[in-house]
């Protein structure tokens, strides 16, 4: 992607020189607690793994490998896991030559060895890509991650030193573990701002959608309820949050970004048991859908037509009313957006970038309104540095995630700020970019004075 519009180059420009800014203002660590959270993490580390060595499992593994045990060894793992222990839940890879043992697929064996095998493993990259990268990058007590403008190939940002918007959130444990490390500074708070669906809506400008555009227009309607009640079979009523989120990540969003119902009906399904999922009124959802006559998952066999009465199929269908009855303008656009991608070899975005080049027809779909998503927030990051330093506010800007901004603020200035913000990312934003034809929305988290990021708590912002 290359800026080809004077639009372009400008909000480029002046987005390097405010992240330049946000860099230099940096984040406050509480160092204490992290030295203590390392310390206390390795010594975890070193009893799950003595406990899993004197387990049946391991003394299994030693007599069956002898010298060559390697329990770092994912084919040896497989292997003693599904060949020898007969463990269920072995899934061979495509070439059928050894057991797929990454996170996903193990997350699906009910085994008490597997699940201490995840949670050390979960542990270790705690520690070596989180905890400790962060303690490397400290310098004086804050943290300056690196924001690129230049590295992706969707002109989405990226971090490093350390990778800023890659610290976990969805998995609690883990987010609490490492975002209780930053802090605001003396006597301050922490805020999140974070655009709403920000590339759903952004989509939306593209394909015109109308039932799509109501979704979003319409306070009333919920895609992502509506999906968890025709992918799980639910009522209106028995829908509950963690349903709702499932229908969301699992199926509504990788549907969007090109995935398709073999890998949705495997992420629905498993999120079923991982996530203990149930209906309002407490049923396992594994027992509703034997209710309705699906009791298994299917064979999962690209090249083998689902069997009716699976979930397999189920989703199927799902993902076929989807797109032809739901959304089929949004399904009409992508079409026709590929093969004009096919016929001249380039896309011109909303926000002046041309993508060029070999692409894949997901990425063709996907790059220019991943792209101009983050233009929107990119764009409202250099209005705000500049409001804050026209004002003479004492609030500073300290990071972005894609579609979030976290700053810096002094308790006085929190109303002025908030407000200041969904001014600059949802009202001046629209009237810069009138090819905009949705609605935009901000939700604002903030941490208590003395608090650490991961005490935020949703708050209104005052009118």
């Amino acid at each position: 992607m290359i800026p080809y519009k004077k639009q372009a180059y400008k909000l480029l420009h002046q987005g390097a020189i405010a992240l330049a800014q946000v860099e230099g203002n940096g984040i406050q660590i509480d160092t204490d607690y992290l030295k203590k959270c390392i310390f206390k993490t390795e010594k975890k580390i070193e009893k799950l793994k003595h406990k899993l060595e004197q387990g049946d499992v391991a003394k299994k593994w030693k007599r069956v490998y002898g010298w060559k045990t390697n329990f770092n060894s994912n084919d040896q793992l497989g292997k003693i896991l599904f060949d020898h222990m007969g463990i269920e839940g072995g899934v061979l890879t495509k070439s059928e030559k050894q057991y797929q043992t990454d996170e996903k697929s193990l997350m699906a064996v009910n085994h008490p060895f597997v699940k201490r095998h995840l949670q050390i493993k979960k542990l270790q990259k705690a520690l070596a890509t989180y905890l400790k990268g962060i303690q490397r990058e400290v310098v004086d007590g804050f943290l300056h991650p690196f924001f690129n403008l230049h590295t992706t190939t969707t002109f989405r940002s990226s971090s490093d030193s350390p990778n800023f918007q890659n610290i976990p959130v969805r998995d609690k444990g883990m987010g609490k573990l490492i975002r209780t490390a930053f802090i605001a500074r003396p006597g301050r708070q922490l805020v999140e701002l974070d655009y709403s669906q920000l590339e759903v809506c952004i989509a939306a400008c593209y394909h015109k959608d109308p039932v799509m555009i109501e979704y979003i227009s319409d306070p009333e309607k919920d895609m992502h309820r509506d999906m968890a009640m025709e992918c799980y079979l639910l009522s209106a009523k028995q829908v509950t949050k963690d349903s709702r989120f499932y229908a969301k990540n699992c199926f509504v969003f990788p549907q969007f970004y090109g995935d398709w119902y073999i890998d949705c009906a495997r992420a629905l399904w498993e999120a079923i048991t991982t996530a203990d999922l149930k209906t309002e009124k407490g049923t396992p959802l594994k027992e509703h859908l034997a209710k309705q006559g699906i009791t298994e998952l299917g064979n999962l066999d690209p090249d083998e037509k689902p069997r009716k009465g699976t979930f397999e199929r189920h989703i199927q269908q799902v993902e076929k009313r989807f797109w032809q009855e739901r959304f089929p303008i949004y399904d009409k656009w992508k079409k026709h957006w590929y093969s004009k991608y096919l016929g001249q070899g380039w896309m011109l975005t909303k926000t002046g970038f041309i993508c060029q080049g070999f692409m894949k027809r997901n990425e063709v779909i996907n790059y220019p309104v991943q792209g101009s998503a983050f233009h929107c927030l990119l764009w409202s990051l250099v209005r705000l540095v500049k409001e804050i330093k026209k004002r003479k506010m004492k609030t500073l800007i300290i990071g972005q995630i894609h579609d979030s901004i976290l700053a810096d603020v002094p308790p006085e200035e929190l109303d002025d700020f908030l407000v200041l913000a969904q001014d600059v990312m949802t009202t001046q934003l629209v009237k810069e970019w009138d090819w905009i034809n949705v609605p935009l929305s901000i939700e604002a988290e903030v941490c208590p004075v003395g608090g650490s990021w991961v005490d935020k708590e949703d708050v209104e912002i005052p009118k």
